[in-house]
């Protein structure tokens, strides 16, 4: 017989490294947006797809964070799991990767929007740390892991009739 495995969660990150490196691509896209530098959405879509794949091993931006400036900076206070925010770069390469396709293609207004929206969704992340890639990553690994469950009630309620413990008026 043999028994299930369980995957190994990965090792916890400094969650200022993807901060840095969400803050850091949403200023690059929107200098690539002021003056119409559409050069720059490939190569964003190349930075995010690396920090994807590899975190800080491959990811530039996130490489930088943990080899110049997190050395420089006292110890974390949050860590999180790597997957959220690896996840969310490669959403972000997908969305880059359509921009530069829409840039190509010489639709530039589509290009241009595209690139706001991972510029808009980086620069909420980095300033209020409220990764919206990321909890959609939390979301689907809920879903898929259980199923889709309704949501438990905050007060147990007995399922003869007439006794719900929420209504006063209900007979003892």
């Amino acid at each position: 017989m043999t028994t299930p495995t369980t995957a190994q969660k990965p090792d916890p990150i400094d969650a200022r490294g993807p901060r840095f490196n969400q803050g850091a691509v949403a200023a690059a896209l929107l200098t690539a947006f002021v003056f119409e530098a559409r050069w720059v959405y490939p190569a964003g879509a190349a930075v995010l797809l690396l920090s994807a794949l590899g975190g800080s091993d491959l990811g530039p931006l996130l490489r930088l964070f943990r080899d110049v400036i997190r050395p420089r900076l006292g110890p974390p206070k949050v860590i999180e799991d790597p997957r959220p925010p690896r996840f969310a770069a490669a959403i972000g390469t997908a969305v880059l990767a359509l921009a530069t396709a829409a840039a190509v293609g010489g639709v530039p207004g589509l290009a241009d929007g595209l690139a706001l929206i991972v510029a808009a969704l980086a620069a909420l992340a980095a300033v209020t740390g409220l990764c919206v890639g990321c909890e959609a990553y939390v979301w689907w690994r809920k879903r898929s892991a259980t199923g889709w469950e309704p949501a438990v009630p905050a007060v147990p309620t007995n399922s003869a009739a007439g006794s719900d413990p929420t209504n006063s008026e209900s007979a003892p």
